[in-house]
């Protein structure tokens, strides 16, 4: 049995073995040990610390490099917008202008047209004397019925005829359903001239499906 020092457990049966070292020599051994790890530990924090700096400056190259190429690109699309300018200008304007007249074409009736349609509609010997047109503009809405159980109009038709014979105003009214935008009709006065003729007045009430909208497949396409 022995003990090899104050501090060590007590080992039985095993090697004698006898350290004489003074005690303050094993604590600057362990002192020198501790301090070259200490060392190395603190070599390891520098080198992870330079590499870290360094990933951080290769990010911060590599970011400010992709910016100039942001920004040189920037420059150089705004150079060439700029050689087309006018273009862009003339561009506009033709938009605005197509613009404008699809606005100013969206009221428009021919009405040259749709009068050859009534005319087409009355018999052979009836006559039309004249015809007054109230109709809507781009700017100003035509006035609607306030009589209940009346169509919604674009339109008014005021139309004075002649017919050789006794006129049968039902009959065209009923003819004249089959004209595009025809809303409702209705005979204002019925009168016989000094002649035997009669002269009609027909007021004809036109809704939206008369516009010609001869620019709408334009825009379209």
């Amino acid at each position: 049995m022995s003990r090899t020092s104050a501090t060590d457990e007590l080992i039985i049966g095993g090697e004698p073995r006898v350290d004489l070292l003074p005690p303050i020599v094993k604590d600057r051994q362990r002192g020198r040990i501790l301090r070259r790890n200490l060392g190395f530990a603190v070599v390891a924090i520098v080198v992870l610390v330079a590499a870290g700096a360094g990933v951080a400056f290769w990010q911060a190259a590599a970011s400010q490099a992709k910016l100039a190429s942001v920004q040189q690109r920037t420059t150089e699309l705004l150079a060439e917008q700029a050689k087309f300018v006018e273009v862009r200008q003339v561009q506009d304007d033709v938009d605005l202008s197509m613009a404008a007249r699809q606005v100013g074409a969206s009221t428009e009736v021919d009405w040259k047209a749709y009068l050859e349609k009534i005319r087409r509609v009355l018999p052979s010997d009836v006559t039309i004397d004249t015809v007054d047109i109230s109709a809507a503009s781009p700017l100003v809405l035509f006035e609607q019925p306030t009589v209940p159980l009346q169509a919604a109009r674009i339109a008014t038709i005021m139309i004075t005829m002649t017919s050789p014979g006794l006129p049968t105003v039902p009959d065209w009214l009923e003819e004249m359903k089959a004209l595009p935008g025809y809303a409702d009709g209705s005979p204002t006065s019925i009168r016989r001239s000094d002649t035997g003729a009669y002269q009609v007045d027909l007021t004809l009430h036109i809704n939206e499906g008369a516009y010609s909208n001869r620019f709408a497949e334009t825009e379209e396409k």
